[in-house]
């Protein structure tokens, strides 16, 4: 356990990629910032997703921010001095339906807009990426641009290139709230004692709703399982991270693939599903055919969790320092099975591993990276619903310029919080 400054100019929470990728930015801008995780970097989502670096398929509010991290992924191993496994091997989404395909060639637009290297292969040609696979697809979405990422590397790389341009990475220290004076930030209390500052970032991802409601600050934010294992070393069947209906895989440094199911996601009911269920009717409408909707234990203990605190602790948040989730095996036993039956090159692999993680997720699937108004010098970048790694060190970069004032206004109002209201 790190020991905390006595001030600091700018304060994180949260030890993810987003929390992480600003706090090295921050750094590398002269700005004195101090991050505070309650566990470990990279402890929870950060590490456990799929390892996608992609521009396709994404939210067009996404979609400047999403380039310019790919540009800074392409240089980050040689400025980090270490490998953080970015390779650019592209993104290959499979279509199933027509409407599918239909959608893919509406989302052509965008790329075209920006340039982007998407394209439609057709069913004929689908063998020349997969040479080996028995699936019956109509058609792939293709971006030969787009690239993968070590997960398991990259984060606690981001933090230690911090750390070395001056950052304060603490962790295993909970952060309790903010107080104000002539109404902006003023001070962070923490288990460690209390950080004097006037800017406060929360990059809590899944916690974030609930630091925010401590301070009666409304964040619409749910929780959604995920799913995923890694196998033992196999064949490689393409270069592409490939996503379909069935499943999806990523190709791993140590020759293994990380895979999850394509189209199920599990969605706990929890009370923050009866608070904040309206703003998601339109979401669920569009995703409801991949969401199992089930309450588990997460409800109860959720119901019990307080939602007011005294600013000196304890806090809920050290009490779960990690959401260790477990995985759902009914799902991953369907991912994996379809992994062998389409691609017959990978029936031998075994599974090593699996593992769960919770992805925050806003009611539009897209981030908030914006200033609290009615809470000056308190800001936000969260809700990156699934989505994080890949744009992460663009949107840490953009919260950077954004607590700096050199942000562009135009990039910000695509992910600017009173949108919800």
């Amino acid at each position: 356990m790190s020991l905390i400054p006595e001030k600091s100019d700018v304060v994180i929470i949260g030890g993810g990629i987003i929390g992480v990728s600003t706090a090295y930015y921050l750094a590398k801008y002269g700005v004195s910032v101090t991050l505070i995780e309650k566990g470990e970097i990279a402890g929870e989502q950060s590490s456990r997703n799929w390892g996608f670096v992609r521009q396709q398929g994404r939210d067009p509010a996404e979609i400047p921010t999403i380039m310019r991290s790919l540009v800074l992924w392409k240089g980050l191993s040689k400025e980090l001095g270490e490998d953080i496994g970015f390779k650019q091997a592209g993104v290959f989404y499979l279509a199933n339906t027509q409407q599918q395909v239909a959608d893919y060639e509406d989302w052509l637009n965008y790329a075209k807009e920006y340039q982007i290297d998407s394209h439609i292969v057709p069913k004929s040609e689908i063998h020349k990426y997969i040479p080996s696979n028995s699936g019956n697809w109509l058609a792939a979405l293709r971006t030969p641009s787009d690239g993968r990422a070590e997960p398991s590397k990259a984060t606690s790389a981001l933090a230690r290139g911090a750390a070395r341009s001056g950052a304060n990475i603490v962790t295993n220290c909970a952060v309790f709230g903010f107080e104000t004076e002539a109404g902006r930030v003023s001070s962070v209390s923490t288990e460690l004692g209390v950080i004097k500052t006037n800017t406060l970032l929360c990059a809590g991802g899944t916690w974030s709703s609930l630091f925010c409601a401590r301070h009666k600050i409304p964040l619409p934010q749910l929780k959604v399982r995920s799913s995923v294992l890694r196998t033992s070393p196999v064949p490689e069947i393409s270069e592409h991270s490939i996503w379909c209906r069935d499943v999806a895989l990523r190709r791993r440094q140590d020759g293994g693939y990380t895979i999850a199911h394509g189209s199920a996601t599990e969605a706990p009911i929890v009370p923050d599903t009866l608070r904040w269920g309206i703003k998601y009717l339109e979401s669920y409408k569009k995703e409801k055919s991949r969401l199992r909707i089930k309450v588990n234990e997460r409800f109860f203990k959720e119901l019990m969790t307080p939602r007011r605190w005294n600013i000196n602790g304890p806090s809920p948040f050290e009490l779960e320092r990690i959401y260790n989730v477990s995985p759902n095996k009914k799902i991953l036993d369907e991912a994996f099975g379809n992994l062998r039956r389409l691609f017959p090159q990978l029936m031998n692999a075994k599974i090593i591993e699996s593992w769960g993680g919770l992805i925050d997720v806003t009611p539009d699937a897209v981030p908030v990276i914006s200033p609290v108004e009615k809470n000056p010098g308190f800001y936000l970048a969260t809700g990156f619903s699934g989505h994080g790694f890949g744009i992460g060190p663009g949107a840490g970069e953009l919260a950077a310029q954004m607590i700096t004032g050199k942000a562009s206004k135009q990039e910000l109002s695509n992910f600017d919080y009173n949108r919800f209201f």
